[in-house]
């Protein structure tokens, strides 16, 4: 973090430079009034999401006076380019919501601030070790996990009946085999047992390879980051290579899609099963022809058991803000339990804080939740959380990597190579 301690000692020095010519100071954050104003990006974009969030803005505000917070919409789309361009700039928002795998280099450049001192004690002993894994790097603590959302089988509950098929559980959940095997009884005419979405084929690779005993992403006896490609990890990208390509249960044309762009094909039964993120439950409900039904399956689990990557949603606060205490005090209000339970329905996933996870609404069958919250305890940080290069990696060698493997243009040894091989070379210049 040599790079906060530098921006620190600017700091004070420019402080200090207007001290000694008898300026009167920058902007301090506060209105003419006194009132400290802060602003928080949210990434919210289902229209449940943002209403709560706005609404939990509104709350903070009624009840603090003195400390006014401005809801700022952000974007997924680019919102890593958006923070980098306004850091760099002095333009951050003091409350910055984003993923946890998009933290590390933002930390490491020293623009986030390190929270250890600032967090309250009830926020810290609520949400799990493993969670607060995925925001930590070099010792420091650079965003507070808050939502998390694990991979599930969305099925044509129909199809599935009428099959015979064994329906699994959390308790009782397919082999990576079984569900190879189950995919192939669910093909028939002008139907595929499965489609894999895998436009962006990184990150469902890596957090499902966990349930194979996959990592790729390691640490050497120095702490360096390095790549290999060994036996666990060829479970699942083997299986999607071997449902599209040999078994051809799976659709080929599905893989340059979006979870989004399957949906209808699913709808329409060209598609008995679709793994997605559990967050898109929303759009199922809201789009699905009246009367289709439709379950939530676990995804399948290997030697890893039910075990599955995930980066957390965050919130993390600018070490340029002046306010940066009043800042952490707005998040341990909207992550307080009955906010945090409101924001993970509004945002369809499930909450970190053990607290909220327990709320009896989270726990029903109606549209999956149960299933969902079962697999809550299986969720680790995704493997390349604090890896350094890990953006340039993944966009520049594993996503046409993965996605020339799963269509059948190269195979399995070509795909190591690129991925391990080119993939060092990366993150080599990362770790110098």
């Amino acid at each position: 973090m040599r790079r906060s301690l530098a921006r620190r000692a600017a700091a004070a020095a420019a402080v200090l430079a207007l001290l000694l010519t008898g300026c009167s100071g920058t902007d301090d954050g506060r209105d003419a009034d006194g009132t400290i104003r802060l602003r928080f990006q949210s990434l919210a974009w289902q229209k449940e999401s943002v209403d709560a969030n706005k609404q939990l803005v509104k709350e903070w505000n009624a009840a603090h006076p003195d400390v006014q917070v401005d809801y700022v919409q952000g974007s997924w789309d680019n919102v890593h380019d958006q923070l980098l361009t306004s850091f760099e700039g002095g333009e951050a928002p003091d409350i910055i919501h984003d993923a946890s795998d998009d933290l590390a280099d933002f930390a490491y450049d020293g623009y986030l601030a390190d929270l250890r001192p600032l967090l309250p004690e009830r926020l810290k002993a609520d949400i799990p070790e493993q969670s607060w894994r995925t925001t930590t790097f070099d010792g420091g603590i650079y965003g507070v996990p808050f939502l998390q959302e694990p991979r599930v089988l969305i099925a044509n509950t129909e199809i599935l009946k009428a099959s015979g098929v064994r329906i699994p559980t959390p308790e009782q959940p397919w082999s990576w085999a079984e569900f190879r095997k189950v995919s192939k009884e669910l093909t028939g005419k002008g139907r595929y047992g499965v489609a894999w979405p895998l436009k962006e084929p990184v990150s469902v690779t890596l957090n499902l390879g966990l349930s194979g005993g996959g990592q790729l992403f390691h640490r050497d006896a120095d702490g360096r980051a390095e790549l290999r490609f060994e036996e666990g990890d060829r479970v699942v990208t083997g299986t999607i290579h071997d449902q599209v390509n040999t078994d051809r249960s799976a659709a080929r044309t599905a893989l340059g899609m979006g979870g989004s762009d399957a949906l209808p094909g699913f709808f329409g039964g060209r598609y008995t099963m679709l793994p997605l993120g559990f967050a898109y439950r929303q759009q199922v409900v809201e789009q699905a022809p009246e009367g289709f039904e439709w379950t939530v399956l676990p995804a399948p689990a290997g030697s890893g058991g039910l075990a599955q990557g995930v980066s957390p949603q965050t919130l993390s606060v600018a070490e340029d803000s002046p306010h940066q205490e009043e800042a952490v005090a707005f998040i341990d209000f909207l992550l307080r339990p009955p906010n945090m339970v409101r924001l993970a329905r509004g945002d369809w996933m499930l909450p970190t804080g053990t607290t909220a996870l327990a709320h009896p609404s989270l726990h029903t069958d109606e549209n999956g939740w149960a299933t969902g919250t079962a697999l809550a305890g299986h969720l680790r940080p995704a493997p390349a959380q604090t890896v350094r290069g890990y953006p340039e990696w993944k966009d520049k060698v594993a996503t046409p990597a993965l996605q020339e493997y799963y269509s059948g243009a190269i195979g399995a040894g070509e795909l190591r190579k690129r991925l391990v091989d080119d993939g060092n070379r990366v993150l080599a210049r990362y770790q110098r």
